[in-house]
C-alpha cells in the first residue's frame, strides 16, 4: 500500500505538520506482519503481546503510555499520526522512544476531524486520536476504516467498540530525594480490560521513564479536560 494520496490531500489541509514533513513519505508506510511490535515491558498489556493491526485500542488517563505504545512500531519501520492533541508535543514523544522522523501530526483538525483520521488510517500504520467530539457513528466508521486498511486506531480516552482498553489507575513518580532531585521513572498501575482474549479485566504494574517538565503538564492538561 502506498500513501501518495492521502498524503497529497493531507498535506493541502491548514494546520497539518510533521516531524520531517508528511508529504515525503510516499515510499514506505507500511511496516510487515500482522502484528505492529511493543516495548517488552508492554507486551503484557496486549492479548496478542503486540498491536494488532485492524484493532481499536483505548488508552485512558496517561499521554505517556499512548506514546509508549507508538514507540517500538515507529522505531521498527512503521509510520505513525496523532490527531487532535494540540498539546502534544515532539519534544515528549522523542523522549518517549517515538521516531520523529515517522511521525506525523494534526494537532487541530476541527469539523475536518473524520475524514482526516480516515485518510490517515488509508495510510499510515497507527493513528493516535483524541476523540472527544467524535460521535458514536464517526468512531464506528473509523474503527471499521482501520479494520479495513490493517491499520491501528489508538484513541486516548473512551471509544466505542474498542478491542482492548487500557486504563491507568494509579501513578507514582520517584527520583525525587528530601524535596529535590529530577523525576526519573513512573510506576503506574494499568487495568487491562475489552473483547475477546481481553475481555477478563486485570491489572498489570509497569515502570514508565520519567518525563520533561512538559510531558508532566501534558498528563495534567489531558487529565483536567476529562480525556480518560
Amino acid at each position: 500500500m502506498t500513501v501518495e494520496a492521502p498524503v497529497a490531500r493531507l498535506a493541502a489541509l491548514p494546520g497539518v505538520s510533521t516531524a520531517s514533513g508528511v508529504a515525503a513519505v510516499a515510499e514506505h508506510a507500511q511496516a510487515t506482519g500482522r502484528l505492529l511490535p511493543v516495548r517488552p515491558e508492554l507486551r503484557a498489556l496486549l492479548p496478542a503481546g503486540g498491536l494488532r493491526r485492524g484493532s481499536t485500542v483505548v488508552v485512558r488517563g496517561s499521554t505517556s503510555l499512548l506514546l509508549a505504545l507508538l514507540a517500538e512500531a515507529t522505531a521498527a519501520g512503521a509510520w505513525a499520526a496523532a490527531v487532535a492533541m494540540p498539546h502534544l508535543g515532539l519534544a515528549a514523544a522523542g523522549e518517549s522512544g517515538v521516531e520523529l522522523s515517522r511521525f506525523a501530526l494534526v494537532p487541530r483538525p476541527g469539523a475536518e476531524f473524520a475524514p482526516v483520521t480516515a485518510a490517515l488510517l488509508d495510510g499510515l500504520d497507527l493513528v493516535a486520536v483524541a476523540p472527544s467530539d467524535a460521535s458514536v457513528s464517526v468512531a464506528r466508521r473509523l474503527s471499521a476504516r482501520a479494520r479495513h486498511r490493517g491499520a491501528v486506531l489508538l484513541s486516548l480516552g473512551p471509544w466505542p467498540g474498542a478491542e482492548v482498553d487500557l486504563a491507568c489507575e494509579s501513578a507514582e513518580w520517584s527520583g525525587l530525594e528530601a524535596g529535590y532531585g529530577h523525576l526519573r521513572e513512573r510506576r503506574i498501575e494499568v487495568r487491562v480490560a475489552g473483547r475477546g482474549a481481553a475481555a477478563r479485566p486485570r491489572f498489570v504494574k509497569l515502570m514508565l521513564p520519567g518525563g520533561t517538565p512538559e510531558s508532566s503538564w501534558q498528563e495534567k492538561s489531558w487529565a483536567e479536560e476529562g480525556v480518560g
